[in-house]
């Protein structure tokens, strides 16, 4: 069994969460357009696919210079509003102390801009723990390229090996497998529902927050039940 050394985080749907955040500043495109408000349970599923992802889901068919025109308003209305309605998930902030007093790095691993994500990061009071933060404009690479969960291993100054990588995201676990670390589905994100068991079969399945202390515990020999992957 593989000791857990540090954890990197997916942002939206893993640490954030963000959706009503985000469908707020779709719906601003949408409200710009004629078109009446979706509701955040309907479009939350497309939280972790960013404002592309979210355009494509919840507007109709444009070409693309319109499609880009609503793209950049998206992300003008949503720079301004990111930390209106988003929270950290339930048990974040208790995972993060116990991984401060475990003296366990950790860092965030998104496809957010830097320019979003910084923010974000100051407004939910993280600076003072967090390790890294890789954005998905740091490198020419963003997941499911494995070069920013690598980079972010080495600003922590662990191995892929004893890295745990934990995302909600199909693009998460196909980055940290290609990386080499160790990963964890969090089904309690957005994209659960594409998270099947040929994409998490080496992966651990977490449906909680906490669930990763018990995790660390086990691994690193602390104590506490083992699970199955």
């Amino acid at each position: 069994m593989t000791a857990i050394r540090a954890i990197l985080f997916d942002l939206d749907g893993t640490l954030l969460d963000s959706a009503p955040d985000l469908v707020g500043s779709l719906n601003w495109v949408r409200r710009s357009e004629g078109l009446p408000p979706l509701a955040v349970s309907e479009m939350q599923r497309f939280a972790s696919k960013g404002a592309i992802g979210l355009l494509k889901a919840g507007m109709p068919p444009a070409d693309d210079h319109v499609f880009e025109s609503w793209r950049q308003r998206f992300l003008e209305h949503y720079a301004l509003n990111s930390y209106r309605d988003s929270t950290l998930y339930e048990g974040i902030t208790d995972l993060l102390v116990f991984l401060g007093e475990m003296n366990i790095p950790w860092g965030i691993v998104t496809n957010k801009i830097e320019s979003l994500t910084l923010p974000i990061v100051e407004a939910a009071k993280l600076s003072a723990t967090i390790s890294c933060v890789v954005c998905g404009d740091t490198l020419n690479e963003s997941k499911p390229h494995p070069a920013p969960v690598n980079l972010a291993c080495g600003m922590v100054g662990v191995t892929p090996a004893e890295t745990l990588f934990v995302g909600d995201d199909v693009r998460d676990i196909q980055a940290g497998r290609a990386a080499g670390t160790q990963t964890a589905a969090a089904y309690y994100g957005y994209g659960a529902d594409e998270l099947d068991d040929d994409i998490v079969s080496d992966s651990f399945r977490i449906h909680h927050p906490l669930e990763l202390m018990e995790l660390v515990r086990t691994h690193n020999g602390l104590g506490g039940p083992d699970r199955d992957k």
